[in-house]
């Protein structure tokens, strides 16, 4: 089979963020499995950068163990009419003008040498798989190599899945692979698929994590009992209905029990609370699996996600989760693993951290029907199969 080329806005192996952490690691094992791989970028460096800067020297790098990198220059935009558009969107202000969204596909990250040389060179790709769905990168990259185009889109339920223009060119591409069933479901009832090999794949996660509670306790000298969020702490992420929740459940519970929060980003945290919610921000891989078997439970609020890499982690770590019931992707992993609980509102948030914290037998139970879940379905050896036969498949129908 000819290479593949995996198509992104922008790489490092620094970079932060679902997306860009979960294409690492699929090119990582597949190129350690022997399957030919290629990542082709922009000379941006990062999401938060300015996307009119080239951080990068355009050309071919070996990284990541020695995958071959080609980055190519970012053409300038005019960042104010993006952003007009923009926040449209992110206040769910749809449907767009078609104008509306030219503009938001013209101005935001648009490599043109990237796009010729996928037109060009594309004879020499088995595939070019293009992640995730809503930048310039993807849509007109998919437009160079609609036969040879899969998707890994990420979606959730947000305004820009319905964006028109993606409607029109995302229904004609040869493949998508989806994070989780209802990624995939979002994506059949918004798009027409019905010429794509279409298929929920998931993510590979690294299932062989060690682990001590007793470790993270006397390192950071938190002794009482506590929920974890592990993540970046911003609005998008939910971590203020957390917080509200939590100061609540202290009020009505007159608990002692803490909130450990983990991860970048900047959060307030109301006077009242300084002694009790524990901010550590990043912290080294290993102390972040002695917090998950540390705490009593992990809290995943968000409400936006396709998939979960700490509620997995958690799992792992043989403790149990609980997820917002507004996602249902995170919904949807812990009722089928029946590894955790959910909550769409603070009584059911209260009854569920009640539950776990005074029943730790059954908690421990439904910590370790996650562990499996994820063993099962996750598990790296598992995932590079399901790969190469997709590939081999979709391969074969051309």
């Amino acid at each position: 089979m000819k290479k593949i080329g995996f198509v992104t806005p922008w790489y490092g192996e620094n970079i932060s963020g679902g997306a860009e952490a979960a294409l690492r690691d699929i090119t990582g094992h597949l190129f350690r499995a022997g399957v030919e791989v290629e990542i082709l970028s922009t000379c941006v460096r990062e999401f938060h950068s300015n996307w009119n800067c080239n951080y990068y020297k355009p050309g071919k790098t070996y990284e990541s163990g020695g995958i071959p990198v080609l980055r190519f220059p970012v053409r300038k935009r005019d960042t104010r009419a993006f952003d007009e558009v923009n926040l449209k969107l992110m206040h769910g202000e749809i449907p767009l003008k078609e104008r509306e969204e030219e503009t938001f596909l013209r101005e935001m990250i648009n490599s043109p040498e990237l796009y010729r040389y996928i037109r060009e060179q594309k004879d020499a790709y088995a595939a070019f798989v293009f992640i995730p769905y809503m930048f310039g990168t993807t849509y007109y990259g998919v437009m160079e190599c609609y036969e040879k185009a899969v998707m890994i889109p990420c979606f959730h339920e947000e305004s820009y899945v319905y964006l028109k223009k993606f409607k029109e060119v995302y229904s004609k591409v040869a493949g998508m692979m989806f994070n989780a069933a209802p990624e995939e479901e979002l994506a059949r009832r918004v798009y027409n698929l019905a010429g794509v090999k279409a298929e929920t794949m998931g993510l590979g996660v690294d299932t062989e994590l060690t682990y001590d509670a007793a470790r993270f306790r006397e390192k950071y000298r938190i002794m009482e009992p506590f929920i974890l969020y592990a993540g970046r702490k911003d609005v998008g992420k939910n971590i203020y209905t957390l917080l509200d929740y939590y100061q609540e459940y202290r009020y009505r519970r007159k608990s002692e029990l803490k909130l450990v929060l983990l991860g970048g980003g900047d959060i307030r945290i109301p006077r009242e609370l300084k002694s009790y919610v524990i901010d550590l921000g990043f912290v080294p891989i290993q102390d972040k699996y002695d917090a998950y078997a540390a705490a009593e439970l992990l809290c995943q609020p968000s409400k936006h996600e396709s998939f979960s890499y700490v509620i997995m982690e958690s799992w792992l770590c043989e403790r149990p989760v609980l997820v917002h019931r507004d996602c249902n992707v995170t919904q949807n992993f812990t009722v089928t693993s029946n590894g955790g609980l959910y909550f769409g509102n603070y009584f059911e948030f209260e009854g569920a951290v009640d539950y776990i914290v005074n029943h730790p037998k059954e908690a421990h139970i439904m910590a370790l029907q996650g562990k499996k879940y994820v063993k099962e379905n996750f598990a790296w050896d598992v995932m590079i199969e399901k790969y190469k036969r997709y590939f081999s498949e979709l391969c074969t129908a051309e």
